[in-house]
């Protein structure tokens, strides 16, 4: 078992390491340290407008979401394996040629994982808040034992998240409308109970409950959330996708005579049949960006009665033009350039496209963040969708800078997450402490707009002038 779980390891590291750069993927946790270490300096700040389990609580929860990103392999990874590395075999495939069964191999991916962003994630950004609080007054966060339970209750959270998610991939292999119909009932159920969510309900999370007041219970607790969806993962494991034979008609044609002589109508059409026919389809949206924005909705809801200071529209604004610039990354993950390089197209015309379809989708948070408006405060609708659009439009702008046509490959090296990451967090930072000041201070974002096309402008040209990287 042990050489598997090492040669998954090594497999793992040198695929990402092939695609980021050997040097700039190694930075990328030495920048989570660093990052983590520079916020965790201002601790002292934080404590005057947030208690210590409010932090804690926010740590759990991102671990979580972290978790079941990386537990989304079932869902999306067999499609990016198809297309980025069709050339390609990993181990986690090849169960009909070794000696062992399709459960130990998967039981190894499974553990892989959970090593693999450890370290990745979870030991750096730990690693990092502890050597500040040697320079800051941190209370009971500093204490070295606080510090070791930290670290273990990160990573069941993290454990979780992974967990769940693998077992809801397995349900995707034996049907994918059985794990759409989970998924649209799970988002109704945040929806409903985020009106009715109180404080005590989101510190029942086991790993945040035992870090908080440390039990036997609710380790226990987190260990069976643990192994009892990895258990029926494996016990239910399904690798074999068999695929009936599918043929579709000329919508293609039909989707550029919609939208008549405009100028990116077959490039949009085209980003609209990849987006439909892909792994997932709808299940991509839903799983990627529904779910998530609800249950962000469902925290903030909750946070709103703890911090009534903090608008909490204002900030679902805020967060959902973050998100949405995820829907960038949707459009550009499968598409290489090299695919139209023999047309007479410059990468900048490809870009221009992605961004055609990029504000199309936009129509979905303007459609979510409309409705939630008009529920909970009629009022706040116009400085809340003017903070939405702005933050969308320059969070693009950045990631078309920085990454072109691979921002999820582009992000991965380090350098280019920090120049992200100090790109956005300042104004996110600033965007929280005004929102404390009524919902008309985000008109303040406007000034965003020259920003953003000054970079949308600069990006064209800098991706025309450099070497197209194909992958």
């Amino acid at each position: 078992m042990f050489d598997i779980f090492k040669s998954m390891i090594k497999e793992e590291w040198r695929m990402h390491s092939s695609l980021f750069g050997h040097s700039g993927f190694a930075l990328f946790p030495v920048f989570i340290f660093l990052f983590t270490f520079f916020v965790s300096l201002v601790l002292p700040v934080f404590r005057e407008i947030v208690t210590d389990a409010q932090i804690a609580l926010g740590m759990h929860y991102l671990f979580l979401l972290v978790g079941g990103m990386v537990g989304a392999f079932g869902l999306m990874g067999r499609e990016f394996m198809n297309r980025r590395f069709g050339q390609a075999s990993l181990i986690a495939y090849s169960s009909r040629v070794l000696p062992v069964s399709e459960r130990f191999i998967f039981a190894n991916f499974l553990g892989k994982d959970i090593v693999y962003y450890f370290g990745l994630y979870i030991l750096p950004f730990v690693a990092g808040f502890a050597f500040a609080v040697k320079f800051v007054p941190a209370g009971n966060l500093g204490a070295l034992s606080t510090l070791l339970t930290l670290l273990l209750t990160l990573s069941i959270s993290f454990m979780i998240g992974i967990s769940a998610v693998f077992f809801l991939s397995t349900v995707y292999a034996h049907s994918g409308r059985v794990s759409l119909f989970c998924l649209f009932a799970a988002s109704l159920l945040l929806l409903h109970i985020s009106g009715n969510l109180d404080q005590g309900t989101l510190y029942s999370l086991p790993s945040l409950s035992f870090f908080l007041a440390p039990s036997e219970n609710q380790l226990l607790l987190s260990g069976v959330l643990i192994l009892a969806p990895s258990a029926l993962s494996l016990i239910f494991l399904k690798i074999e996708f068999p695929q009936a034979q599918r043929s579709f008609s000329n919508s293609f044609s039909k989707l550029c005579g919609y939208l008549g002589p405009y100028r990116y109508a077959a490039f949009v059409a085209k980003d609209s049949l990849d987006l439909k026919r892909s792994e997932g389809g709808l299940g991509k949206i839903i799983f990627s960006f529904v779910l998530p924005l609800l249950l962000v909705w469902t925290l903030l809801s909750a946070l709103g009665r703890v911090m009534p200071a903090m608008s909490t529209l204002t900030l679902f604004a805020l967060v959902l033009g973050v998100l949405s610039s995820s829907m960038y990354n949707w459009l550009t993950e499968y598409d290489i350039f090299s695919s139209y390089a023999f047309l007479p197209l410059k990468v900048s015309d490809m870009i221009k496209s992605k961004l055609n379809s990029y504000f199309i989708l936009n129509l979905i948070p303007l459609i979510i963040l409309t409705t939630l408006a008009l529920k909970k405060d009629p009022s706040s609708l116009v400085p809340s969708l003017l903070l939405f659009l702005t933050i969308s439009l320059y969070m693009v702008s950045v990631l078309v800078y920085l990454t072109g046509l691979s921002p999820s490959i582009n992000l991965y090296n380090g350098k280019t997450f920090a120049l992200y990451t100090f790109s956005v967090m300042p104004l996110l930072l600033l965007n929280i402490i005004l929102s404390m000041f009524g919902p008309y201070y985000a008109l303040v974002d406007l000034l965003l707009v020259p920003v953003a096309l000054y970079l949308l402008l600069k990006g064209f040209r800098k991706w025309d002038c450099n070497e197209c990287r194909c992958f």
